[in-house]
């Protein structure tokens, strides 16, 4: 939308695979708390489509390259298309643990971010799926929400004396028997059973699952990366590589809708100052 605003050509290519395309209601945003993120996201496509400058492709890159004007990209459909700039909006793709149920109920009642869903489920008997130093982390953040938490470790708890005296000390119930599975209807979590036949009737459960970058295109292009798999970049969403930039979850640990657009108006910004400092201006420039 900046970028639209600001005179400049944009092509938007889209595979409409968003990492919470589960999730029955996005929080957190401003003007929009509560509404589906397919809602959001399809307001924010008529809005930045009523800008002539603006064009949306659906199309998944699978390649990317730096070229004498700036980049070409190839598309999955076989297309070869060029800018003079790129920004990375790609998300990341969380890797479900082998549970039955789990991605069922991943973003509807498993759920990774309290300011997005705590709220909601606050004062609830919650679990918590975490070991380790993790998993004291989970239970001091979740205490706030909920003081009656359920700690799952999936297993033999890999935690130290400090660690466990955290844990006791906010009476948070641990559990090592590895989980049989989630039961639910729906994505709606119903109970926790574990292997020895015992069910932990719960509404929702917190975890923290690991991810990877929805695609290679910043790796194929030289992009570093932080040592939790983010993209590296500058609070403009600025990478390494000169006319790469990046925005939202692919880049920081702030997963929230609110987050990735502010993030995207920073890196527009940048991008089109920029090309305005390169001498680059819009032919819609009257």
């Amino acid at each position: 939308m900046m970028l639209g605003r600001a005179l400049r050509r944009v092509l938007v290519l889209d595979h409409n695979q968003p990492c919470n395309r589960q999730t029955p209601h996005s929080h957190n945003f401003l003007t929009r708390d509560g509404e589906t993120p397919a809602a959001i996201a399809a307001a924010a496509r008529e809005q930045v489509l009523r800008y002539p400058s603006v064009a949306l492709q659906t199309d998944k890159v699978v390649a990317a390259q730096a070229v004498e004007s700036g980049f070409q990209v190839t598309t999955e459909r076989g297309e070869l298309l060029h800018g003079r700039k790129l920004l990375l909006a790609t998300g990341v793709k969380d890797e479900m643990p082998a549970i039955p149920g789990f991605a069922a109920c991943w973003g509807v009642s498993v759920l990774h971010c309290p300011y997005c869903h705590g709220y909601e489920v606050h004062g609830q008997k919650l679990g918590l799926l975490a070991n380790g130093a993790m998993a004291e982390e989970l239970a001091t953040l979740i205490h706030y929400w909920s003081q009656e938490l359920v700690l799952f470790t999936n297993g033999p708890a890999d935690l130290t004396t400090e660690q466990q005296a955290a844990i006791a000390a906010r009476n948070v119930q641990l559990i090592e028997t590895p989980i049989a599975e989630l039961a639910h209807q729906n994505g709606r979590l119903q109970a926790v059973r574990t292997t020895d036949g015992v069910a932990y009737a719960l509404p929702a459960m917190f975890a923290r699952v690991p991810f990877r970058q929805h695609t290679d295109i910043a790796a194929q292009l030289g992009c570093t990366h932080t040592e939790t798999g983010l993209i590296q970049a500058t609070a403009f969403g600025e990478t390494n590589v000169p006319g790469v930039f990046v925005a939202g979850d692919n880049s920081t640990p702030m997963r929230q809708v609110s987050v990735a657009v502010a993030n995207g108006s920073m890196a527009a910004a940048f991008i089109n100052r920029e090309l305005m400092k390169e001498g680059v201006y819009s032919t819609l420039v009257q």
